[in-house]
């Protein structure tokens, strides 16, 4: 455990003094929030007040952006450069290491998580959350889902320039597929089809259950539940398939 918390402890010094990774990831989302939220005003989404709508969707906007595209820049990055072939050769383990890492997406997920609650209370009024507790829960399967399907692609990641591209193109159109800033039913047919499996879309339906008054928490989206751990089993199985240590450029 001490191995664990040292490493874990490295792990956020790194990501903080990465100031891309720590505007992206946990400053932008603030940023859409507040602009956003302000134009939203007093009006409905769904029957539900728009900036309350796009603080749960905006929170369920940082986890696949900290624990899918995140995670998995930074590990093929890594991988490229001979970090994680190094890292294997000395005493730390594989596990500790990776759980490190792992573990530091969720610190940065959770932070950034009181930020946009408070923000989104103080400067778009857009309340508090009715069930904090469920809400943590949901984020934390979420976040879960996503780090193994963050892990899975960096093994179809050929090279550390391609990383960005490859992942932006996935994870940037679910954003807007799956309901982050606006309605599913405004899509076409052929869009809410590919919403309907994506699993961002389910993420952002139990976020929504937790966040918004009179929402059922985590009891009213056992449907979301199971198919965030199904495809967070299915990305765990392809990272343990093919998740690699060694360069693939080499």
């Amino acid at each position: 455990m001490r191995l664990f918390l040292h490493e874990l402890v490295a792990q956020q010094r790194l990501f903080w003094r990465s100031r891309e990774a720590a505007f992206f990831t946990f400053v932008l989302p603030l940023v859409f929030l507040v602009l956003i939220g302000s134009v939203y005003g007093s009006s409905e989404v769904d029957g539900i007040r728009g900036s309350t709508y796009l603080l749960a969707g905006l929170l369920g906007y940082s986890v696949i952006s900290t624990a899918f595209a995140g995670l998995a820049i930074t590990l093929v990055l890594r991988r490229e450069s001979g970090v994680l072939k190094r890292v294997r050769g000395t005493p730390l383990p594989t596990a500790t290491f990776l759980g490190a890492v792992i573990g530091s997406t969720l610190v940065v997920i959770a932070l950034g998580t009181v930020a946009q609650v408070l923000v989104g209370r103080f400067v778009v009024d857009a309340g508090w959350p009715s069930r904090p507790a469920e809400l943590a829960v949901a984020l934390l399967v979420g976040a879960g889902c996503f780090a193994a399907l963050g892990l899975a692609i960096t093994g179809a990641i050929r090279s550390a320039e391609g990383s960005s591209a490859l992942v932006n193109a996935i994870y940037l159109p679910l954003v807007f597929i799956s309901g982050v800033f606006f309605s599913v039913d405004s899509l076409p047919g052929f869009l809410q089809a590919v919403a309907e499996v994506s699993p961002l879309t389910y993420l952002l339906r139990l976020v929504r259950e937790c966040v918004v008054a009179g929402g059922e928490g985590l009891a009213g989206a056992l449907e979301a539940i199971a198919v965030l751990a199904g495809w967070g089993l299915a990305g765990l199985v392809l990272a343990v398939r093919m998740f690699r240590w060694e360069p693939r450029e080499a």
